[in-house]
């Protein structure tokens, strides 16, 4: 499977990568995918950095091939290859809430990556919180808590994007706090990012 990756086909676009994903999903290759998954640990950076592209374009297409290896996701957060870090957290949004549990199991290394990570990093670790909090009561307990903290501080810019990512997870229960949260940033968004906001609202609403 290696010998189809990008760099191997001495390729620097990511269609390769995208197009292997494809048909590991199409045959359900569960050998193939797990080939993958080893090469996250090739000390060649490329193959590595490929590796991580077509697992998580797997993910977006079934999440249930890739969802047994959450754990080797999680080791990768902290990883010195950004690639590597911001690619594993999007794995785990594709995955969060088939693997709730062992994520949970792992918060405070979601959490540090979250916190050290690059933008792209923190993006998907919101959508990987909301999934945490939908799939289980007790998780939201601790979770939801900690999505508001960061709409009410993210960058203005974030805010839109970030909720939406949070609507999942939103429930008539919950609604009022993260309405409450959003109104209070109104003031520093800009006229699209309020009608983005606005469409939240209204979802909310009916």
């Amino acid at each position: 499977m290696l010998t189809k990756l990008a760099s191997s086909l001495g390729r620097n676009d990511e269609e390769p990568n995208i197009e292997l994903a494809v048909e590991l999903c199409e045959t359900n290759n569960i050998k193939g995918i797990e080939e993958i998954v080893q090469g996250l640990k090739s000390k060649e950076i490329a193959i590595a950095n490929d590796c991580i592209k077509v697992l998580y374009e797997i993910g977006s297409r079934k999440p249930e091939l890739i969802a047994d290896y959450t754990n080797e996701f999680i080791s990768l957060l902290l990883s010195k290859n950004n690639r590597l870090a911001w690619g594993s957290m999007t794995a785990l949004a594709t995955i969060a809430d088939l693997s709730a549990d062992e994520i949970y199991s792992k918060l405070d290394i979601v959490k540090k990556a979250y916190e050290a990570g690059s933008v792209i990093t923190v993006d998907n670790s919101i959508t990987v919180f909301a999934k945490l909090c939908k799939a289980n009561e007790l998780y939201q307990e601790e979770v939801f808590p900690f999505l508001m903290q960061h709409l009410a501080t993210c960058r203005s810019k974030e805010v839109p994007q970030h909720a939406e990512r949070m609507m999942i997870c939103i429930t008539a229960d919950n609604s009022k706090d993260f309405v409450e949260v959003l109104e209070k940033r109104r003031v520093d968004l800009t006229d699209s990012q309020n009608k983005r906001i606005n469409k939240i609202s209204k979802s909310l609403s009916t």
